[in-house]
């Protein structure tokens, strides 16, 4: 096996399923493999394990291509570049893995198994009543087509099976584990009775097929590893090293899934306003850790201090909270123009950011996803607010003064020309000295009744933003609610 610094180049892969939504443990494995192979001048490649035919969903495929260029990550050969190991999908390679399965029966490495899906479920569920190893029994190996037809649970159209030795413990050196000794394998299916390989020998055949040295995946394959290893050994084909990166984990510590989490959704980071930069930090936080211990770092940082020791193979919990205060960070590092181009697609309405660019720029302080922007500004595009009682109590003047300053505003900000910003908060203060009221609260009181929240941007750029017509009815709505 070769390694970096001799004679053969890394190369990396990830094999995502077209089977839904991406999930986002895919960018997780694409960033730690693409990583590796830039830190080492190597390659890194995208295939698209699509075998398996119930579960293939149309426009999938294109939506694993998309996120992950979101992310910013790029490949060297896949099914939309090309490359000399093409075709890049399982399911245009389906001769060469009928082709290995033939040798494997030949050799005496495999054999048909006609067994039906309901003979398989009783020898299972017996099995376990049993407390017994659960794993294929082997009732068709040995037998001919005929002699088996002749027993319970026979199907016409048979699977091929591995046929692993008695002992087949086999060992294996991880790149961030150590020295690991899967549990013994079963006679795994390898080729299913469609015609299409199970990931067990597609995987082995296309990683020979397209070189790949280094197969960095998640923990959950380590059990499979030995199947893969067996393979390799029967098929006399130099075997790739295994660096298997921790599970990603919810808060109660279980494996992060698209049902229980809908964060496990790729796509949902781009429909919550966070940035493709903070994801991909935050993803690498997730399995590795920097030299300094910094937090705040980019990709290429990652690829020049790339190294599997840095690698915690504990499963990282995915804490959104830590999400949220980076991209918050990532937001506040934009300038003005950038902020703008990014908050646009998450406004109110039909509004630009341009239109209320002096609203949505003070916002970026206090907003940790851009989808907040919505909530934050649901109150230029409503029909009318809602003063709340309590929100007047806590934070505005009594009722009686809070008619007479929501009335005063009104009428002064009617006859207001220019309606600008200093002529503004000039007419506001003006008012507020000649009723003798506390300017904090009165100011509060008339965003109270302009947003219906405490917390809007300053109340001229608020009151620009809506307009003199719609301010000025807004302030008199309000005067009129706080009188009924």
């Amino acid at each position: 096996m070769s390694t970096p610094g001799t004679e053969a180049p890394v190369r990396t892969r990830i094999a995502p399923s077209p089977t839904g939504d991406p999930h986002v443990g895919t960018a997780y494995a694409a960033l730690f493999n693409l990583a590796f192979a830039r830190k080492n001048g190597g390659q890194f490649i995208l295939r698209v394990e699509d075998t398996d035919r119930t579960r293939y969903v149309e426009g999938s495929e294109q939506q694993v291509f998309d996120t992950l260029r979101w992310l910013g990550f790029s490949w060297d050969q896949g099914p939309d570049v090309g490359g000399p190991a093409a075709p890049y999908r399982q399911s245009e390679r389906l001769p060469t893995y009928r082709v290995v399965a033939e040798r494997l029966l030949a050799e005496g490495r495999a054999y048909h198994c006609w067994c039906s899906t309901e003979r398989l479920t009783q020898m299972r569920e017996r099995q376990q009543l049993l407390k017994m190893p659960t794993g294929y029994d082997r009732m068709c190996y040995g037998k001919t087509r005929e002699e088996r037809a002749e027993l319970p649970g026979f199907t016409e159209v048979p699977v091929v099976r591995m046929l692993v030795p008695a002992e087949a413990r086999i060992s294996f050196t991880d790149l961030i584990r150590g020295e690991i000794t899967p549990p013994q394998p079963d006679d795994q299916v390898i080729l299913k009775a469609d015609g299409f390989p199970t990931y067990h020998l597609a995987v082995v055949v296309d990683d020979n097929a397209m070189g790949v040295t280094h197969v960095i995946r998640g923990e959950e394959w380590i059990s499979s590893t030995a199947k893969h290893l067996l393979l390799y050994r029967w098929l006399g084909w130099p075997e790739p090293q295994y660096a298997h990166m921790p599970l990603l984990r919810n808060v109660d510590r279980s494996k992060i899934s698209k049902r229980k989490n809908p964060a496990a959704r790729l796509k949902w980071f781009q429909e919550e306003g966070y940035l493709p930069e903070a994801l991909v930090n935050f993803l690498a936080l997730m399995g590795y850790s920097m030299p300094d211990g910094k937090e705040i770092f980019t990709f290429d940082e990652v690829v020049e201090t790339f190294d599997f020791a840095r690698i915690n193979p504990v499963g990282p919990v995915f804490d959104i909270d830590k999400l949220n205060w980076l991209n918050g960070h990532y937001l506040r590092s934009l300038d003005d123009d950038a902020f703008l181009r990014a908050a646009e697609p998450f406004l109110p309405g039909a509004l630009t950011a341009e239109d209320i660019r002096t609203l949505v720029v003070p916002l970026r302080e206090r907003t940790k996803k851009l989808s907040e922007l919505a909530e934050q500004l649901d109150w230029l595009a409503a029909d009318a607010v809602e003063v709340k009682p309590a929100d007047l109590a806590k934070h505005g003047l009594p009722a009686p003064d809070a008619r007479t300053a929501l009335e005063a505003f009104a009428k002064s900000l009617e006859e207001l020309d220019p309606f600008e910003g200093a002529q503004i908060t000039a007419t506001l203060d003006r008012v507020v000295a000649e009723l003798g009221l506390n300017r904090r609260r009165s100011f509060m009181t008339a965003r109270l009744a302009l947003v219906g929240k405490p917390v809007s941007p300053p109340l001229d750029d608020t009151m620009i933003a809506l307009g003199a017509q719609r301010t000025v009815h807004r302030l008199r709505q309000a005067a009129a609610a706080l009188e009924a």
